[in-house]
């Protein structure tokens, strides 16, 4: 594999490695939700790209603090205590039962009494944690290709971010649905989501839109993405958006999903990643908050 800055992500080459993965970030996630207090849009439980891969929020227990590391260059997951205690564990092939009862020993280990609840979330099928050898695939290749992918396009998302002067989200991680985003926020209050769980009421309670990267797969109750791509949403949707005009030409909008999509590949392999990149998140930025009426002299960056 070329050790370039934004690396090839066929998702073929590595489904088997990012299906493992997602559970595992899972495990870690929810041990974010139980040491952490809910913040707006469960913000408290996403994790953040560093320059060596996902880190948890300052974790908390008692007066002891906690940080978990998936540190996708010396691979491992580093468990890090305040008080000076570490514990490491390798990243390998191996099953996602295997991999919850290590972080879980390892954690009791540090003295830190927790328990999470074990169903994955935002997947088809889930199957509970500690019976999961289903899932037992671990790339490190791959999975390093993936963080320095993150860690490539994170720039470009916190520059288009430092744009905005509204209310806004970190770019960040977030484990149920394996995407990096950031979303902006009107101010205003959004209709209420008829049968919606108290998830998608917490996250869209307010109009949005949002723009990340989400390395394909099946969303549940959707169909199947085919490769990486970048997208872009707003929540709700305003009446238009569907046939606005927007950049770059590789750009389309998907029906079956009601959001923007740029394939990663036409994006890593442009004259300008970066550029290429940015185009997409201005335009459809542009056309959405345009079409939804937001009050953009008060929200935009002068």
């Amino acid at each position: 594999m070329k050790n370039d800055t934004w690396p090839a992500l066929p998702l073929d080459a590595w489904r088997d490695t990012y299906a493992t993965l997602h559970m595992w970030t899972q495990i870690v996630g929810k041990l974010c939700v139980a040491l952490t207090p809910l913040t707006n849009h469960f913000w408290n439980s996403t994790l953040q790209v560093t320059s060596r891969g996902l880190v948890t929020p300052t974790l908390r227990s008692g007066e002891r603090s906690l940080t978990i590391t998936f540190d996708f260059v010396a691979h491992q997951l580093v468990l890090q205590c305040s008080d000076g205690q570490t514990e490491k564990i390798p990243l390998e092939p191996r099953t996602v039962a295997d991999f919850y009862h290590l972080v879980m020993d390892a954690v009791h280990r540090l003295g830190i009494g927790v328990r999470i609840w074990t169903k994955p979330v935002e997947v088809p099928d889930p199957i509970r944690f500690e019976v999961d050898t289903v899932h037992r695939s671990y790339d490190a290749l791959y999975a390093n290709a993936f963080w320095r992918a993150l860690l490539a396009m994170k720039p470009v998302f916190e520059s288009f971010r430092s744009g905005f002067v509204g209310k806004c989200s970190p770019v960040h991680f977030f484990w149920g649905s394996f995407d990096l985003a950031v979303t902006r926020f009107s101010g205003r209050r959004a209709p209420e989501r008829p049968g919606a769980d108290f998830l998608t009421r917490e996250a869209y309670s307010h109009e949005v839109i949002s723009h990340g990267f989400w390395p394909g797969g099946v969303w549940p109750g959707a169909g199947a993405v085919q490769e990486a791509m970048f997208y872009a949403y707003a929540a709700p949707e305003p009446a238009g958006l569907k046939t606005a005009i927007i950049r770059p030409s590789a750009a389309s909008y998907s029906k079956d999903l009601s959001e923007f999509f740029l394939p990663y590949e036409a994006v890593r392999t442009a004259a300008s990643p970066a550029a290429e990149l940015t185009a997409f998140l201005e335009s459809t930025y542009d056309q959405a908050a345009t079409l939804a009426g937001w009050n953009r002299v008060e929200l935009d960056r002068k």
